[in-house]
């Protein structure tokens, strides 16, 4: 049996010309999901990047039809400045006017976040048969990390549960994140990653050089995995690693 292709790298000039095309790729994949189940399941990212396609995103999907999850969040309420939910809604979900019922944000400001990972783990699964998700956005850290997948952290162990509450010593924080059941059993998955500090990283996990950072396992997965990246962000890889 021949080895999985690899993800699709697609490698932007600018960030302008990255959102352009993740929007165009997103749109795509809203557009065949509705037509193929009547609705698209996406779970968004936080972050600086996804923050800029946001916008780009509030025309060209018919939000509708779409049924909207997080891959991760911080132990923070839904009003909180660093809430990656709070991030979506001012820069897409209200000026998309997605239907807030078709919204589903973690319970980040719940003292029991154990509970507030399974009551997201039922939402999740709720009426559907998986995959849960046709989309899942996910960003890329410089240690390797991506959703809450930290380096080190018990959520990496996770096999069954979808959704976990993590202990993340390395930023001094608790959150709530997908785990890898959840985001490798997406139909597709998007990595949006911008900026030189990210290079390393991204060439060690395309490499699958080092195999044991938290982004490399879903980089590896079955199922179609696209790298939307800068020209900074992939300054290591090969010519004969990018198109």
């Amino acid at each position: 049996m021949s080895a999985p292709a690899g993800p699709r790298i697609v490698v932007a000039q600018h960030l302008a010309e990255l959102v352009e095309t993740a929007a165009e790729h997103v749109r795509a994949a809203a557009s065949a999901a509705i037509v193929a189940r009547g609705r698209f399941r996406i779970a968004l990212a936080g972050g600086s990047t996804p923050r800029a396609l946001y916008p780009a995103l509030v025309r060209g999907v018919d939000w509708t039809r779409a049924t909207v999850f997080f891959g991760d969040e911080r132990a923070v309420g839904p009003a909180d400045p660093q809430s990656n939910y709070r991030m979506a809604r001012e820069t897409l979900l209200d000026p998309a006017g997605v239907p807030p019922a078709d919204v589903f944000r973690w319970r980040g400001e719940d003292p029991d976040l154990e509970a507030a990972a399974r009551d997201y783990e039922s939402k999740l699964t709720a009426n559907v048969a998986p995959p849960w998700l046709d989309l899942a956005l996910l960003g890329l850290g410089p240690d390797g990390h991506t959703a809450s997948l930290f380096p080190g952290t018990t959520a990496l162990a996770e096999e069954s549960k979808l959704a976990v509450a993590v202990d993340v010593p390395a930023q001094a924080t608790r959150r709530l994140t997908l785990t890898y059941p959840a985001l490798c059993g997406a139909r597709e998955v998007c990595f949006l990653v911008t900026g030189r500090e990210k290079a390393s990283a991204l060439a060690a996990v395309l490499r699958r050089s080092a195999p044991d950072l938290p982004a490399a396992r879903i980089m590896r997965r079955a199922g179609p995995v696209t790298v939307f990246c800068d020209a900074d962000a992939a300054r290591g890889l090969s010519e004969d690693e990018v198109p």
